[in-house]
């Protein structure tokens, strides 16, 4: 006789000392600053800590980031940028 096995991925613990969250899949909005330019991605793949909001990416994700960066395609929206003065 078989049996099913789930493999439940454990969760990584936050970065942050005082936090008791764990860190979750998630999409996210992720905005970068290149020189003048402001440059807003969506739909990021990253791990968000549940209790903190603390943020990590994966190297291959922050590689594809830089790689989105570098080309010249125009982007699929333009948004308005307010300075806080």
């Amino acid at each position: 006789m078989g049996y099913s096995q789930t493999k439940e991925k454990s969760k990584m613990k936050c970065t942050f000392k005082e936090c008791t969250g764990e860190y979750e899949e998630k999409k996210i909005t992720h905005t970068v600053r290149n020189n003048e330019q402001v440059i807003v991605i969506d739909h990021v793949p990253a791990e968000v800590c549940s209790v903190c909001g603390d943020v990590l990416l994966k190297p291959e994700t922050v590689r594809h980031i830089e790689k989105i960066m570098k080309t010249s395609e125009k982007p699929e929206k333009t948004v308005p940028l307010f300075d806080y003065v």
